[in-house]
């Protein structure tokens, strides 16, 4: 596995090489009528001209505080969630700092009340360190691990970059895409690309992605659910620079009396097939209705390996607290308890499935009942 793979930091722009084909014909020329005034670019100009500069000089070395916001409308989660995991990300504002100097160079800090969680990347050395429990792990990867694998946490994005390579793998034929009017993100001119589903059973109104002016370097994604004026999801920058940050920032070393562990992350390929051998996870549907069906979560009686016991506990007591809050349903398909959200719909079947998805529940049902 590549250390670029490790942080997903290149990937969201090295995918915008495919979207220019994908949105058509018919130019979409932004409106610059308004401060700040950039050159005018379509969006297929615009996308290109940002792939073609990662493509020239790799993503700029920067250093910056990022903030993230999630308004889903979920009851009340367990508040033992640890900073920077899944579960905390799903409610609430969180604030991090990142720096990044190169693809083998780069740190995320996620601050929490009394502690502060810190992965750190720097050539072949790999660091998480935790203040909380005094714990440095040293991450490894498996031997003979998938190049797909990935060591960074799963959940809510934490930053532009890869909430933007999770949006815009969803351009083509299901959206409707154009620039606005440009917008400033960390006080930086940026122009502002807005996709928007074309399909009717999607909870999604649209989703707004800031590229700074000079750099196209993704500053703030929103995503707005429909009927909605404020976004129910947004993560962009506060504050960046556009330097190499100081080579410090990626040194590290455990503390004195801290406790150092090693942990290896990733499946061979023998171990991934053992792993989902009762059930893969399929889909059904296209484009922004896409709906995921997969095996109904099982608290495991003890950890996997490279997984967290702690975060397994914390996501055990989120689904249990998100399931009192469930509506029973039923229909041809079967019976089960449905969630819904702003932006995601969720179907627990009595049969032991788990149907999830950006749509409504009337998408849920009829993907319920899908052969």
């Amino acid at each position: 596995m590549s250390r670029g793979k490790l942080v997903r930091w290149g990937v969201p722009m090295a995918a915008v090489a495919v979207i220019g084909a994908a949105i058509g014909a018919g130019p979409v020329i932004a409106a610059v009528s308004g401060d700040p005034v950039l050159p005018e670019r379509s969006a297929q100009q615009l996308l290109a001209e940002a792939a073609a500069a990662v493509q020239k000089d790799g993503l700029p070395p920067m250093s910056g505080t990022v903030l993230e916001t999630a308004s889903l409308g979920l009851p009340a989660l367990p508040q033992t969630a640890s900073a920077g995991s899944p579960i905390a990300l799903l409610s609430g504002s969180h604030e991090a700092k990142v720096w990044y100097g190169s693809r083998d160079q780069f740190r995320l800090a996620v601050p929490g009340p009394m502690n502060e969680t810190n992965v750190i990347v720097n050539g072949d050395q790999t660091w998480v360190w935790d203040s909380q429990s005094n714990t440095a792990t040293r991450v490894k990867i498996a031997p003979g691990a998938e190049k797909t694998h990935t060591a960074a946490p799963t959940g809510p994005s934490m930053t532009p970059q890869q909430a933007a390579e999770q949006l815009l793998s969803k351009v083509g034929e299901h959206s409707v895409v154009s620039v606005t009017s440009n917008t400033q993100v960390a006080g930086r001119p940026a122009y502002e690309l807005v996709l928007a589903p074309k399909e009717a059973g999607s909870l999604v109104q649209d989703v707004r992605l800031a590229l700074d002016g000079e750099t196209y370097v993704p500053l703030r994604v929103q995503v707005y659910a429909k009927g909605s004026a404020e976004p129910a999801f947004e993560v962009g920058f506060t504050q960046v620079t556009f330097s190499a940050p100081a080579p410090e920032n990626f040194a590290f070393t455990p503390p004195a009396g801290a406790k150092v562990e090693e942990k290896t992350l990733g499946f061979s390929k023998d171990e991934e097939k053992h792993d989902f051998a009762e059930g893969e996870v399929k889909t059904v549907g296209a484009g922004w209705t896409t709906v995921a069906v997969l095996p109904t979560p099982k608290t495991p009686a003890a950890p996997a390996q490279g997984r967290s016991e702690g975060q397994g506990q914390e996501a055990a007591a989120a689904l249990d607290t998100v399931l009192r809050s469930a509506t029973p349903v039923s229909g041809a398909w079967g019976s089960g308890k449905l969630i819904k959200t702003k932006l995601v719909s969720a179907l627990f079947t009595d049969d032991g499935r788990l149907l999830v998805g950006a749509v409504t529940p009337e998408e849920l049902t009829k993907a319920a009942g899908a052969k």
